[in-house]
């Protein structure tokens, strides 16, 4: 089949052509918006799952859907290497520009208070941080949003940033993929924030996307933020949906699939939506006709394997060093193959055991391995990887 017209898009944070089985998801959130610009009461977001689910690919859906509610918004990625002031402040500023309020003092004001808060970057030398410009043409406002502790500047940021938007009827909305890579500190102030806004009934609200984990990160943070946020597990699709991620982009290419080869496509990518586009990418280039069949499934398998094995699991292993790839072997040897477990959840006294060491002596390797995002603590004692199937590749790279 012509490769040119292959619709499929495996990619990190690529939209798919038909975001199947997040319709639920896209209504609540409009339920979210609608509320929030009426001055109803209503909770931030987190979204949470494994690396391949499709977090980032819904997160920039609901950005679009605020977008087009006229709301103001801002991205920005987490890194665990970077104080959440200066990419908070770039997203604001364009939440602030996108929000057009009429009165150009009212918004130069609150842009001056983004940029105060912007240039109080504790990691930065006094004098540099007068010459550096966070690109806001508006001076900044001393006395607010720069007193140097997170926590009380975040609040008088996003109090004002809230009114500007409570102004002109409209909200803001504060997009932050990766979000356990938050500092404490940046976590800690980010809670607090929120807890205040929502009492205050501002119309700002915080979108957050994160590895499993996320949640249990935000409560060590703040008792309260159990409460604080509405927690959405992001995981791989039904079949049903399955089918529509790959049905509906062949339709728009005049191509379908036998029944057989949609059975024989969620058999091979079990749902995951980064699976099912690798999957379906490799399969239309080698199928010779339409409708694709089961057969043209079983011989595109093994390019889409090492598509797999390239792109989303070898990238990953390639980040860890000797001693952690060792011990991500070790994860992989102590998990149970034959558990529909795609995480490979173990103890991590059991990886002790497959490697003849001392817990103690392998917590540099899981300290840096759960710091790069490759594996989580889910609970006490019990470590997983972030990537589905993580273990299998593992085992068969063995």
């Amino acid at each position: 089949m012509d490769p040119i017209r292959n619709p499929y898009a495996p990619g990190a944070g690529q939209r798919p052509p038909e975001l199947a089985g997040r319709d639920e998801q896209l209504s609540a959130f409009d339920v979210v918006l609608e509320r929030v610009s009426r001055g109803r009461p209503e909770r931030s977001l987190v979204l949470t799952g494994l690396r391949g689910v499709g977090k980032t690919v819904l997160l920039n859906a609901l950005r679009s859907a605020a977008v087009r509610k006229g709301w103001g918004t801002g991205k920005l990625e987490a890194r665990p290497d970077q104080s959440l002031r200066r990419p908070l402040s770039s997203a604001l500023h364009q939440a602030v520009r996108e929000l057009g309020h009429p009165e150009a003092s009212e918004a130069d004001h609150v842009l001056g208070v983004i940029r105060s808060f912007a240039q109080r970057d504790a990691g930065v030398d006094a004098k540099l941080r007068e010459r550096w410009s966070p690109g806001i043409d508006a001076p900044a406002v001393r006395g607010r949003a720069d007193s140097g502790d997170i926590e009380i500047d975040l609040v008088e940021l996003l109090t004002d940033v809230g009114g500007l938007a409570a102004d002109v009827g409209k909200g803001v909305g504060i997009f932050i993929d990766e979000m356990q890579d938050l500092g404490p500190d940046d976590i800690s102030a980010l809670c607090a924030a929120c807890h205040e806004l929502s009492q205050n009934g501002l119309p700002v609200i915080v979108v957050g996307a994160g590895l499993p984990h996320l949640p249990a990160v935000l409560s060590a943070s703040k008792s309260y933020s159990e409460r604080l946020f509405s927690y959405q597990r992001i995981d791989r699709l039904s079949r049903d949906a399955a089918d529509r991620a790959l049905v509906a982009p062949a339709g728009e290419e005049e191509a379908e699939f036998t029944p057989e080869a949609l059975s024989a496509m969620y058999d091979a990518t079990r749902g995951y939506p980064y699976f099912i586009q690798a999957y379906g990418r490799s399969v239309w280039d080698i199928a010779p006709r339409t409708p694709i069949t089961a057969d043209d499934v079983a011989v595109a398998g093994p390019e889409a394997e090492r598509e797999l094995a390239v792109g989303f699991f070898g990238s990953r292993f390639e980040r860890a060093t000797p001693a952690e790839r060792d011990y991500l072997r070790a994860m992989a040897d102590a998990a149970s193959e034959e558990a529909d477990d795609p995480v490979g959840s173990v103890a991590t006294s059991d990886v002790a055991v497959v490697l003849g060491k001392k817990p103690q002596s392998l917590s540099p390797a899981r300290d840096s391995l759960l710091k790069k995002g490759l594996i989580y603590s889910g609970e006490r004692g019990r470590i997983a990887f972030t990537v589905p199937h993580f273990g299998r590749y593992l085992r068969s790279q063995a």
